[in-house]
């Protein structure tokens, strides 16, 4: 009779433990964590439970986890965040960003580099959004934004581009703001011709949405002066994309070639509130203008690809070689991190993400940094050769690992479909 009553607690014991050992989806063990948002730069381990960042500590029971993360060695940081990039894909051979052959789907090239979240700079405007949310937005598992082209065609390329009767403030603007569960920005793109008509349009359909303007300024010859678009039709918190571009007969550069140094009024425009981003794309960076602008400590707050199916082959490869060339040219690790991840958040107005709080959705990149010989290069052939450059181990997208190099989850199980 006595024996029973000892059974039953052994079994509670049992459950009990089984139960503890389960406590979260995913323990990541070990890892030197930078979290810039919450100024976090030193060894923790991260727990998972249901999509969302549960605990940060310093020694979480590995028993606790259905999933252990062996993470030494490695550095634990904010999924990325990929705020220029072209993801509306197709096979619309007359068209090139826009539901054309141009753009790339998403979740093929973001998660083997750490990449959670992109924003597709302009593809589609008014007109052409419902299809890209359809058959990309919706069905991808990385999380898709997007900025909104002035044009209602969007990238469709030639002439509709240039179409200024396709050009509504108002349309935009308001379709912007109906949609802002996806939009986070208007984009002028690829206009040619000396007029400013096309920005004053954009600018006033980011007013009207309340969110910012990224700018692809360029294509007039001569080239339209940046100061004037700095000093007198952007506002704060609108962007500047392709910041570090050295094309003469297209675009006025950032740093002066005479001196090698930053114009002064382009400081100005910092301090003034302009977002300076990288958009490195297939011809839109150089390190001619990128080192003396680090050199001098002048550095992009949001560090981005311009992926499209060109710059993907090309000198940008992708985030991770464009984040190992800020660091070969002496931008510091915790500032590369930073303008890949919570800056970038902080510039499309999405705080929610580019952190690890307790309670951020748990969209986590895995990294090492590895050490060898390697050449970076640019668009014009210039090589930096140097011993480091950023890989992805792993990376976690709402709390699931959706990529995995070397197999450092225990037990290894992927969510792939």
């Amino acid at each position: 009779m006595k024996i029973k009553p000892l059974i039953i607690l052994l079994v509670f014991c049992l459950i009990s433990g089984i139960a503890r050992a389960q406590s979260y989806n995913i323990v990541i063990k070990g890892g030197h964590v930078i979290d810039p948002k919450n100024n976090t730069d030193e060894l923790f381990d991260i727990a998972v439970k249901d999509g969302k960042v549960v605990l940060i500590a310093k020694d979480i029971d590995k028993k606790e986890g259905k999933q252990v993360v062996d993470a030494t060695g490695f550095y634990v940081i904010p999924g990325l965040i990929d705020i220029h990039t072209h993801v509306f894909q197709g096979n619309n051979l007359d068209q090139q960003y826009m539901n054309g052959p141009g753009s790339i789907t998403p979740d093929g090239f973001t998660f083997r580099v750490g990449v959670t979240t992109v924003v597709d700079a302009g593809c589609s405007g008014w007109r052409t959004f419902p299809l890209f949310k359809k058959q990309t937005i919706d069905r991808s598992q990385t999380r898709v934004l997007a900025f909104l082209n002035i044009v209602g065609e969007g990238m469709r390329g030639g002439p509709f581009e240039q179409n200024l009767k396709d050009m509504d403030s108002k349309v935009t603007g308001e379709f912007a703001k109906a949609n802002s569960a996806d939009i986070v920005g208007i984009k002028l793109a690829h206009y040619d011709g000396p007029d400013w008509t096309p920005t004053d349009r954009a600018e006033e359909a980011g007013k009207l949405a309340g969110i910012p303007l990224m700018v692809d300024f360029g294509g007039s010859n001569p080239p339209l002066p940046i100061e004037e678009l700095f000093l007198k039709h952007l506002r704060s918190g609108d962007i500047f994309t392709h910041c570090f571009a050295h094309l003469p007969n297209a675009r006025e550069c950032i740093v002066d070639e005479q001196a090698g140094k930053i114009k002064p009024f382009v400081w100005e425009a910092q301090r003034r509130g302009i977002i300076f981003d990288v958009g490195y794309g297939g011809i839109s960076f150089s390190f001619s203008q990128g080192i003396p602008a680090i050199k001098s400590k002048f550095y992009p707050q949001t560090i981005s690809t311009d992926l499209h199916i060109g710059s993907m082959n090309a000198a940008m490869k992708d985030m991770l070689t464009t984040m190992s060339k800020f660091l070969a040219m002496g931008m510091d690790l915790q500032s590369v991190i930073k303008a890949s991840t919570w800056s970038p958040a902080q510039v499309i107005n999405r705080k929610e993400l580019g952190n690890l709080s307790v309670g951020a959705e748990a969209d986590i990149a895995v990294l090492k940094v590895r050490e060898g010989k390697f050449g970076l290069f640019d668009y014009t052939g210039y090589k930096l050769e140097t011993n480091k450059k950023l890989e992805c181990e792993m990376t976690i997208r709402a709390g699931k690992i959706v990529y995995d190099l070397n197999g450092i989850a225990n037990p290894v199980i992927l969510t792939g479909k």
